[in-house]
């Protein structure tokens, strides 16, 4: 069963594996999907996906604010199949994210997902104000994983 810290959405699209991985990992489209977070860049000479790279990401909280740029490491770059960084606060993980691609039938189903570190204060934050914080995550990845459809779903 999986930790109360931690959520998914999956989202079928009739997509190739490689055309969803080439958009998720893309950090830079990051704005065109997700809700929360409007801007990134490649950081510490990165340049794009691959395990280890940085980048930071300009996020505005909950689509209102306050807005404030996360420093980000990626943790899982396999072509077609798994994209997924974890969120830093200084030297410490915070919360990693995922994009897992399976191949279906008809096309991938993508599974958007977080998972928080099990640190004793985001225990205490998630134990307070995560029924809240995980509503809003599970309608942004549903939006993002949505608005990802769109765009490899489009005639080209």
């Amino acid at each position: 069963m999986p930790s109360p810290m931690t959520d998914s959405v999956t989202v079928h699209m009739a997509a190739s594996p490689d055309a969803v991985w080439d958009l998720v990992s893309d950090v830079t489209r990051i704005g065109e999907f997700s809700p929360e977070t409007f801007e990134a860049r490649w950081t510490r000479g990165s340049t794009g996906p691959e395990e280890g790279a940085w980048f930071k990401g300009h996020v505005k909280r909950n689509g209102v604010g306050p807005t404030y740029w996360t420093l980000c490491r990626v943790v899982a770059a396999d072509p077609g199949r798994e994209f997924g960084f974890t969120v830093m606060a200084g030297d410490r993980p915070v919360n990693t994210w995922r994009y897992r691609i399976e191949k279906a039938s008809d096309g991938v189903a993508v599974t958007e997902s977080f998972e928080l570190d099990a640190n004793p204060a985001l225990r205490l934050y998630w134990t307070l104000l995560g029924w809240a914080r995980g509503r809003t995550n599970r309608k942004g990845m549903r939006t993002t994983l949505e608005r990802i459809r769109a765009v490899v779903e489009s005639p080209a």
